[in-house]
């Protein structure tokens, strides 16, 4: 299959891996899982990679496959609507217009930073910028610097830049469960020996994924996770001695509700004689001042935005219309919604990558792309064969997968842990978790159920 283009407003492959450049920017995965499996890297040099690593395989993997040749770089997609008369997708760009019979959206959930708005932000005389957005032409040595944040991105560059600045002041919304990280040099013999027998490269994925699924039992029994939480409490009083400081860092809600964390360098850098924690959120900025809700200051020069990504506010959303000009965000009004998180009624061929309500606490994304790309794969091979002009999920299907799935969210630890995360919307409902195992994830999406939608041949539509 040729006749089809990829847009990309960037100039290089690589999603969020090419955008995070961050120092000490790292995958929470484990390399031999956090990758394809039809493209097995035997190259990795740590357990988990780096972002270096993860780029340049992206990149390999692009042009291996012969994909490269089909992107259009420096190419933004700024609206794209369905046109019932001519059942084709209106693509227009920031250089030029695409019709197509299918659409699909891939900009993933974690490609438009999260910038707060903060009184007085905007008139910051120093240097500021999200850690997404990183700029190594700022020298940070000898700086007064604020890092608003304690999530992913904060626990892994907050180490790397601790050494190098003057002061760092961290504010901390939210205290976050870190985890020693069982990360790890590859040797070379050990390299070698994966690229010489393949079969101990899926031995190990299979390794990494069987354990990463049974930390997941935790995820839908709330109370497995309690008890590792005794792992979480012994490692911070192993690395922060001074009780107050640990009383700070202490979370008061259940592993997992908020997304986990490791590292073996996050705790020990807080405890450093140039490092104060502001366990509140930051209330504004006056002028140099970065100050709490609690009243603390800090005269700084420079303000790292460690405040994550428009998650489920997701900006495609606003870009993608329906035959009557009604856009995704018009439909989801707040709470995204999608049937297997792939297809959303009323949007004829089109499709989502890393939709909504696919996300887990535990696994890879990889596996969650590679299911849904077989189920997308699967419909276009049957618009195909069967000469149909379009698909659309039915508004009931849809509505009663949606019902299913967030009547299996209340016992999971995403919504019963005690926290307020990402995970839920701007409604309070929880738009992001898959509630299940990926194995039953890679089940249900495995082969496009036709049965689930009108199709649309000529000018007559059926339900199938």
């Amino acid at each position: 299959m040729t006749d089809f283009v990829v847009l990309e407003k960037a100039d290089d492959v690589g999603g969020t891996w090419r955008a995070n450049t961050y120092p000490g920017c790292a995958c929470d995965v484990p390399s031999a899982l956090y990758s394809y499996s039809f493209a097995p890297n035997p190259e990795w040099t740590r357990a988990f990679a780096t972002q270096p690593e993860i780029h340049a395989y992206l990149r390999d993997v692009s042009a291996r496959y012969g994909v490269t040749g089909h992107v259009r770089f420096r190419t933004e997609l700024t609206r794209a609507q369905w046109d019932d008369a001519l059942q084709r997708w209106v693509v227009e760009t920031t250089r030029g217009r695409y019709t197509a019979r299918l659409l699909i959206a891939g900009a993933g959930p974690w490609n438009e930073p999260l910038v707060p708005e903060l009184p007085g932000l905007l008139d910051f005389p120093g240097e500021v910028f999200h850690s997404a957005w990183w700029n190594h032409d700022y020298d940070l040595r000898g700086k007064r610097v604020a890092v608003l944040g304690t999530g992913a991105s904060a626990v892994q560059f907050v180490p790397r830049i601790q050494p190098r600045v003057a002061r760092l002041d961290l504010f901390q919304r939210t205290a976050q469960w870190v985890l020693p990280k069982p990360d790890h040099h590859v040797p070379r013999v050990e390299r070698a020996l994966l690229r010489r027998f393949p079969v101990l490269q899926r031995a190990l994925r299979s390794a990494e994924y069987l354990g990463m699924e049974a930390l997941g039992v935790g995820f839908r029994h709330p109370s497995v996770l309690r008890a590792i939480q005794v792992v979480g409490r012994a490692h911070l009083l192993a690395t922060v001695r001074d009780p107050e400081l640990r009383r700070a860092l202490t979370p008061d809600y259940t592993l997992g509700c908020k997304r986990l964390l490791f590292s073996n360098e996050y705790y020990p850098a807080l405890t450093r004689p140039n490092v104060l924690v502001h366990p509140h959120a930051v209330r504004g900025v006056d002028g140099s001042t970065v100050i709490g809700t609690d009243g603390s200051r800090a005269e700084v020069d420079c303000i790292v935005l460690a405040t994550g990504f428009r998650i489920l506010d997701m900006p495609v959303a606003g870009r993608v219309f329906d035959a009557s000009g009604r856009s995704l965000a018009d439909h989801w009004q707040g709470s995204p919604s999608a049937y297997l998180g792939t297809a959303v009624s009323g949007f004829p061929n089109a499709f989502l990558l890393l939709g909504p309500n696919l996300g887990t606490g535990h696994s890879s994304a990889f596996m969650i792309l590679e299911a849904q790309l077989a189920y997308v794969m699967s419909a276009v091979r049957r618009i195909r064969a069967a000469g149909w002009s379009s698909v659309d999920v039915r508004p009931e299907v849809q509505a009663a997968y949606d019902a299913e799935v967030q009547a299996a969210l209340p016992t999971t630890v995403y919504n019963a842990g005690g926290c307020s995360s990402y995970y839920l919307d701007a409604n309070g409902r929880n738009s992001f978790s898959w509630p299940w195992s990926t194995g039953r994830m890679r089940s249900r999406i495995r082969e496009f159920d036709e049965g689930a939608y009108t199709v649309r041949t000529g000018e007559t539509s059926t339900v199938r």
